[in-house]
Parts: C-alpha cells; sequence; structure tokens
C-alpha cells in the first residue's frame, strides 16, 4: 500500500466563527460539488453523511470522527464509495488571520501506488472548490436555543458499605447520566448541570465514598471499588447503560469504568482531566502523594488548606460566590476521605488503552486549567482519535473557566453537554 497526502490551504476576508458555522455543518449542502446529501447516524450516534457528487452514480458515504467548535476543526473518515480505498481520512480546519481567516484543507490516503495517485489527484479539486465555497459563503443568524425549565432534584441513599448518596431528577427512558466529582468537590457541584441535562434523560449525581453523604468503606479505595459503586447505582436506578461525565478525579474513575465496562456506556464525558497518574512513572506518583499528604501529617484537614488548592483551580476571573462554593464543598471533605482518594488516586491498575473507548467521546476543559490545560487535554483527544477504531471525538474549552469548569462556566459548560447528550440519546 502507498501513503499520499493531500493540502489545500485557501484565505478569505470572512471571520472565522462565520466561516466555521458554515463549515461544522457535516451534513450540510454548501459544498457545490454535492447533488444529493443526507444525514445518517451510526449505531453509536456518530454523524453520517450520504452524498451523490454531480455527473456521478456513485454513492459516498463519510462519518465525522472528530470536531471542535473552539477550535474550529473537524474530521472525518470515509466509509464507502472510493474504490480501492484502504483509508481515507480528512481534516478541515479555519483559523484566524490578521485580516480574516485561514482555512486549511488535508487528507491522508491509503491505497494501492497508481491507485492512492488517482485518489489524491481527484481530492485536490474538491477541496479547492469547497473552500471557494467557504470563502464566498454567508451565514444567517442562527435559531436561539430554548430556555430549559430546571428539573426537580430529589436526594437518595443507597445502604450498605459503602452508603453512597446522590442527588436526581425524576426517571425518564434511556440511559442514566452519572455526574462523579473531583478529589475536592462534592455532588452539590452538579446541580446546574443535573438540572439541565434531566430535561432529556434521569441524571445522578454521586457523592464519591467517603464524601458528603457516602461513607468510606473498611479498608483503603481502589479504582475496582469506584467501578463497583458505578454498578451498584447502575442497579438502583435499573440502567442498562449510562453517559458517564467526570470532572478531574471523576473523570479518571470514569475512563477506568469504561476501561473495564465498555458494552455499559452510550457516552462518556471527560472533564478536567483523563488520564490521572495512570501514565505518571512511580516516583512523580510518590512525589505527588507525598506532597499532598504533609499538611495532614501535620494535623491539618483539607479545611484549612482549602484557600490555596481554591487559588489553584479557580480561574482568574472566578467570582466570589464560585470561590465561595469551592472553597465550601473543599472544606467539607474529612481528613481520611481526601487521604484515601489521594492513594487510591496515585497506584493506578493500568495505562489506559484508548482503543477500548468504543462510546462517543466528549472532552471538555477551562481555557485557564492549571491541572488540565487545554494543550495536554487536546492532545488526548487526539489519541483516542487514533486509537479507536471508529472514534466519535468531541473536544471543547470552556472559556475564561478553571479547572472547575462546569462551577465556573455552567451555560458555556452545559451547551456541548446539552448537545452531546441529545445526539446519544436520539
Amino acid at each position: 500500500m502507498a501513503r499520499e497526502t493531500v493540502h489545500v490551504m485557501g484565505r478569505t476576508s470572512a471571520e472565522p466563527d462565520a466561516v466555521w458555522a458554515i463549515a461544522r455543518d457535516f451534513c450540510g449542502a454548501w459544498h457545490p460539488g454535492l447533488a444529493t446529501i443526507t444525514a445518517e447516524r451510526s449505531p453509536t450516534g456518530a454523524e453520517i453523511r450520504r452524498f451523490t457528487a454531480h455527473g456521478e452514480d456513485t454513492v459516498y458515504r463519510e462519518q465525522l470522527i472528530y470536531r471542535s467548535d473552539s477550535d474550529r476543526c473537524l474530521a472525518y473518515t470515509h466509509l464507502e464509495g472510493i474504490c480501492g480505498a484502504d483509508r481515507y481520512t480528512a481534516r478541515l480546519t479555519i483559523s484566524p488571520a490578521a485580516s480574516g481567516s485561514v482555512i486549511n484543507w488535508s487528507a491522508e490516503i491509503v491505497a494501492p501506488p497508481t491507485r492512492a495517485t488517482e485518489i489524491a489527484n481527484g481530492t485536490k479539486p474538491i477541496f479547492e472548490a469547497g473552500i471557494d465555497a467557504l470563502s464566498t459563503a454567508t451565514t444567517s443568524p442562527g435559531t436561539p436555543e430554548p430556555t430549559l425549565p430546571n428539573a426537580p432534584l430529589q436526594p437518595r441513599i443507597l445502604p450498605g458499605t459503602p452508603q453512597l448518596a446522590l442527588t436526581h431528577t425524576p426517571a425518564k427512558p434511556g440511559p442514566l447520566i452519572l455526574f462523579l466529582h473531583g478529589i475536592g468537590g462534592a455532588r452539590s457541584n452538579w446541580a446546574a448541570q443535573l438540572q439541565a441535562a434531566g430535561n432529556f434523560a434521569q441524571a445522578a449525581a454521586l457523592d464519591l465514598r467517603g464524601y458528603g453523604g457516602s461513607t468510606l468503606g473498611f479498608r483503603q479505595s481502589t479504582i475496582d471499588d469506584y467501578c463497583e459503586d458505578i454498578l451498584r447505582v447502575m442497579a438502583a436506578f435499573n440502567a442498562d447503560k449510562i453517559i458517564l461525565c467526570g470532572l478531574s478525579y471523576g473523570s479518571w474513575i470514569a475512563t477506568s469504568f469504561a476501561m473495564r465496562h465498555p458494552d455499559k456506556l452510550a457516552g462518556l464525558v471527560l472533564s478536567g482531566g483523563c488520564t490521572g497518574m495512570s501514565e505518571a512513572g512511580p516516583e512523580e506518583r510518590e512525589a505527588f502523594r507525598v506532597s499532598r499528604e504533609v499538611p495532614l501529617d501535620a494535623g491539618q484537614t483539607p479545611a484549612d488548606f482549602a484557600p490555596a488548592v481554591v487559588n489553584i483551580i479557580a480561574g482568574p476571573n472566578a467570582n466570589d460566590q464560585i470561590r465561595a462554593d469551592l472553597l465550601a464543598s473543599m472544606s467539607a471533605i474529612p481528613a481520611a476521605t481526601y487521604r484515601d482518594a489521594l492513594r487510591c488516586f496515585t497506584n493506578p491498575l493500568e495505562r489506559f488503552d484508548f482503543a477500548k473507548l468504543t462510546m462517543p467521546v466528549l472532552l471538555m476543559t477551562g481555557e485557564h486549567d492549571r491541572l488540565a490545560p487545554p494543550a495536554e487535554i487536546r492532545a488526548v483527544a487526539g489519541r483516542i482519535t487514533d486509537a479507536a477504531l471508529r472514534p466519535d471525538v468531541r473536544f471543547e474549552v470552556i472559556a475564561d473557566a478553571g479547572h472547575v469548569c462546569n462551577v465556573a462556566q455552567p451555560t458555556a459548560y452545559n451547551r456541548p453537554l446539552l448537545q452531546f447528550i441529545r445526539k446519544v440519546i436520539a
């Protein structure tokens, strides 16, 4: 097999957001070469476009494998129609320029040598025509998103060892959406997400073991224990499938669960992190644990060092209410719980195999996140896209947010979250 690449670049005086408003419509009919186009969905909900070109009878099908509104970028792969192509993946990116936008469209083709060259030669004019269309297209004002009512919330306790405390919305058909907080958080951090997501599916936020109304077990917690807790929640809510949404430590737990039970996930949402300490060496993990246990060993509690933690996890423009909410959740953590979580986090059982993520994945992080900066999470999103057989990955940066981006900017966080939920449950 031979590998060919195609890259076409164009410039336009239009603003990047205006160009992206057209280009992001994966199943839109904006390309002049299209005769027909219809939208389909994969079994997991990924967008597929089925189209024909002017003067041809061939039916083509392509699947969207990556999208980022923050980066104005999408990528897709060929499913059907290009004869002789072993693999065909393409990427379209809109970037700001000094006076307008730069449009880059590229493709990588794997096929027998002669056929690879033919496909590349045929691809270039298609990309050129598409860029010309984007350069001259105009957008109409979008339909404003409807204001959603706040879904009612109610508490629930699952008795046992450990006891598990949750806040949830009323029952609805379809998968359960389960939210997992970070080491310094609590289930109350997810109130805005529960109230919004509860309009589309039943949603629940869990106090991790030892937090809030949940209790610790009789021994040091492991990642397998957390996964068993999630299975308990699923059983209690009669959920065959879940959309698992985590923040920081909760994202690491969510990814660990996905490694063990991919068949139980309808979707995976990872905020402010993903890999945790799973890719750190023993020395780095030990240094992380020891540095954070020093104040505990000196007799302090999380309430004593909560202000310093909030200064790290809050964005630079976080208001007093956001800081107060973060301070309250951090201060409420018992020292034993904090130590238990630290030791679990710094003793991962495996390095993640992203090929196991067969479900749609949404990754988000705050613009000012110092613990999981955008460049790091963007790279993880790329690795998941590269590893999965049929990836369906989205990456977004939440503007003007720190580490706890769902608390800092709930409206901005909920926008991609609800789009993801609606897609998965459709």
